[in-house]
């Protein structure tokens, strides 16, 4: 599953990352993490879509207001809708982190896509995004029109936003909620567990770093008194039967890479349809890496898979 060594693509951006001097994001603090990481951003806009609107929508119950960015694709709709969760370890990230990878997925799925910006740790801690990340979903579902959708959909994060898709997918089930079509888990964060092989040989000098995964957790979820609660890591639900067909995202060189593979056997053993594209040169964080000096190959190759895992599924 990883390369002997990483991709000569990605051995530049490494090479960037250790130039800038910006790693670990921890050092900065919650609110300085959001800066350093805005900063890093290339300034682009992505592809032109068919239209983007920003707006708001209902919470869960009691709570305010979710913003959500709603990406239409060219041409006459309805259409089917993704339900995006951003990554950022439920710390950083927001709807423009994802704007490129979002535009990307809009033209070549065909597929309307709704990112979602739910509530970010330590300020709203577990179970905050999961509230604003299922409320989305019901929403959507709710409301096509609204999206311009024809009522089918699937769910997608990267990374903390993986776990996300991979959670409300167990809500929608366990709730008799939204039919979900495919949900789609880019090297999402499943397991409380740290003896993972990858998460030992790749601690340290791939982007991400484990002194930052390890914060990430302490600011989400605050106590190991939540590792028993599938809401909060899938991979340790009772039964993962009855799942949407899935399409889960590993890298080689990901922390996460373990996980990831190991939520994509609990899925085949439970019969549920899925496709694993493991990118054994890649490192977390690859998929969004699109526009600007770090852009890869591979990621446009990883958002082109995507996108046919999603035409087949809505038979487009």
């Amino acid at each position: 599953m990883q390369a002997d060594e990483p991709h000569p693509e990605v051995q530049s951006v490494l090479e960037m990352v250790e130039e800038a001097d910006v790693l670990p994001l921890h050092q900065y603090g919650p609110e300085g993490a959001r800066e350093v990481t805005r900063q890093m951003r290339p300034d682009v806009d992505g592809p032109e879509v068919g239209g983007v609107i920003d707006r708001t929508i209902p919470g869960p119950e009691g709570g305010a207001e979710v913003p959500v960015r709603v990406y239409r694709p060219e041409g006459d709709g309805p259409f089917p809708t993704v339900v995006f969760y951003h990554g950022g370890g439920y710390v950083i990230g927001d709807l423009d982190s994802h704007g490129v990878p979002c535009r990307h997925l809009v033209r070549e799925s065909g597929c309307g896509v709704v990112s979602v910006d739910y509530r970010l740790a330590p300020e709203h801690p577990f179970p905050a995004a999961v509230e604003d990340a299922y409320a989305a979903l019901e929403w959507v579902a709710a409301n096509p029109d609204e999206v311009d959708g024809d009522g089918r959909l699937a769910v997608m994060g990267d990374s903390a936003g993986g776990n996300l898709a991979a959670v409300v997918s167990l809500m929608a089930r366990d709730r008799d909620g939204p039919e979900i079509d495919r949900q789609v888990l880019v090297y999402p964060a499943v397991s409380p567990r740290e003896d993972w092989p990858s998460r030992e040989n790749n601690t340290e000098g791939y982007y991400l770093e484990g002194s930052d995964v390890e914060w990430f957790g302490d600011c989400y979820y605050g106590s190991d008194v939540h590792e028993a609660n599938p809401y909060a890591f899938p991979l340790v639900a009772c039964l993962h039967a009855d799942l949407p067909p899935a399409t889960v995202l590993t890298a080689g060189f990901d922390p996460l890479r373990d996980e990831g593979a190991a939520y994509v056997e609990a899925l085949r053993e439970a019969d549920v349809p899925v496709e694993h594209r493991n990118y054994g040169g890649m490192i977390h964080g690859f998929f969004t890496m699109l526009a600007g000096p770090v852009e890869l190959d591979r990621a446009h190759e990883a958002v082109a898979d995507v996108a046919s895992d999603l035409r087949a599924t809505f038979g487009a």
